[in-house]
């Protein structure tokens, strides 16, 4: 790259739809997380409709519940998995290299390779009718002590949040305006009670996830994640209509199909990974809780400005909070798909970093962030297209429809954008910058933050404009980092 680092995001352009190896292996691990990004949705309407048929209170109970649940479980699922990823990826890349350097020298030296070194032997089995059959050996069991840090971390804020939203669920449910006297809170309180004995297993299973991306394994947790979704598709009827247990029935079918998912994530992972045999000194407790805090700082960061113009929104009026709804939820969900690039991206360079080859790692930063521009383009055309015919699928009030007409081009224009700062993550997450990624984070969110008080007198227009500013800012951090060759890049500069 010579001392010009910004001209690897130009590096072999022409090649980004090209089925060579490194584009062979982004599609193999993009492809499934993406997947199981949308398993879960679809999972979850289905839910929402089941419920939907007891009641209208039921079904606003069960979506302020879900709500609290999703919020208190994003601050430590994205942390988790993300560092989980990294780290596994790392370890793995280490490991094999000290295999492959050990086989070298044994070869060298002429020292016989030893039966823990071969991958498969195969070996006489005498059965009782006296016939030999030729079966093989497993492979040796990997040890990656990131895989057993991950595991007790993720079951210790599985428990941590269980207890909380247990004891807390009321309060918490009239911070959100469920006060005594709502019908909503019964159902409400039963629901997140219910489903909080769950967070083990949804922790837990995020962080095998989390140790199978690192192993660039993706099609795992998919086929896991909708093995569990279909169990809960199939309890849900059951158990709320057929047994009579209403919005309890909806919780425990979730559970149970959470703890199903973490249990067979874990006979897979147990399969590849010797889990138990890490000493307490060989555990990273202490890098994932510096590393953990530094990322949990930037989600609350970046979700405070998403809450903060949500709030901005709501006190315009009902009519305002109800477009900017609308348009918040399709802007986040389209941009997601790009969370696919992102995993492959960081899966792949955390391996690359840890080989220390520098070379594919500039090819697959460069490669994940054209992808990423031409899926935004994609979606931007996709968008701008559907939404002007549409929008009445979700609402058929003429002052909101028209509200919507408003923000449909900061919707569809800023996809691009949002899909490179969200593969600038995976970007920075595979190269262990997590301290930049954090301090950057911060500063994007103050100058957000300030946009957004001073951009939302205008009104709606104004409160997207200012978004479109926070997801500018998130993808220029990342393009500065690279393009000037600092942190983890500065070899583009030799």
């Amino acid at each position: 790259m010579g001392n010009m680092p910004l001209f690897v995001f130009f590096k072999d352009i022409r090649n980004v739809f090209k089925a060579d190896e490194l584009g062979l292996e982004i599609v193999h691990i993009a492809l499934p997380t993406l997947l199981a990004l949308l398993a879960d949705p679809v999972a979850s309407l289905v839910d929402t409709a089941f419920v939907g048929h007891i009641g209208p209170v039921e079904l606003a109970a069960v979506g302020i519940s879900i709500a609290v649940f999703n919020q208190v479980s994003k601050i430590a699922i994205f942390p988790l998995v993300s560092i989980t990823t990294s780290f596994v990826a790392e370890e793995d890349a280490t490991e094999e290299l000290r295999a492959n350097e050990q086989v070298h020298e044994n070869v060298e030296n002429g020292t016989p390779i030893s039966m823990e070194m071969e991958m498969e032997e195969l070996v006489p089995l005498v059965g009782k009718s006296s016939s030999t059959e030729m079966v093989k050996l497993e492979c040796v069991r990997r040890h990656i002590p990131s895989a057993s840090s991950a595991l007790v971390v993720g079951s210790i804020l599985g428990f941590i949040q269980a207890v909380f939203l247990i004891f807390a669920a009321n309060p918490v449910l009239n911070y959100m305006g469920v006060d005594s006297n709502s019908p909503m809170l019964k159902p409400a309180r039963q629901y997140l009670t219910l489903r909080s004995l769950g967070a083990p297993a949804v922790l837990l299973s995020l962080a095998v996830q989390g140790v199978f991306r690192g192993f660039k394994d993706t099609k795992t947790p998919l086929y896991a994640t909708i093995v569990g979704d279909v169990a809960n598709i199939i309890l849900d009827p059951i158990l709320m209509f057929v047994f009579h247990m209403g919005v309890r029935g909806a919780a425990i079918a979730h559970v149970v199909s959470q703890y199903l998912i973490s249990l067979i994530l874990l006979w897979k992972l147990n399969k590849q990974v010797d889990l138990l045999t890490s000493g307490v000194k060989d555990l990273r407790f202490g890098q994932f809780l510096k590393n953990g805090f530094l990322l949990l700082v930037r989600v609350i960061a970046a979700t405070f400005c998403v809450t903060l113009a949500a709030a901005l929104a709501a006190r315009q009026g009902p009519t305002t909070m109800a477009a900017f709804q609308v348009c918040l939820q399709i802007w986040l969900a389209a941009s997601l798909l790009a969370d696919g690039l992102a995993v492959a991206g960081q899966a792949i360079l955390a391996s690359a970093f840890a080989r220390k080859d520098h070379s594919k790692a500039v090819a697959t930063a460069s490669r994940v962030l054209q992808l990423a521009l031409v899926l935004g383009l994609m979606l931007s055309i996709i968008l701008m297209v559907v939404l002007q015919f549409g929008s009445r699928i979700f609402t058929k009030d003429i002052n909101v429809l028209q509200l919507i007409s408003l923000g449909i081009p900061f919707v569809a224009v800023t996809q691009p954008i949002n899909a490179l700062a969200f593969v600038f993550d995976g970007v920075n997450y595979g190269a262990s910058d997590f301290a930049y990624s954090a301090y950057s984070m911060v500063l994007v969110a103050l100058v957000s933050i300030l946009c957004l008080f001073l951009l939302s007198s205008h009104g709606f227009v104004g409160i997207w404009v200012a978004l479109s500013v926070f997801m500018s800012l998130r993808a220029l951090v990342g393009f500065w980092r690279i393009g000037t060759g600092m942190g983890p890049w500065s070899f583009l500069r030799e």
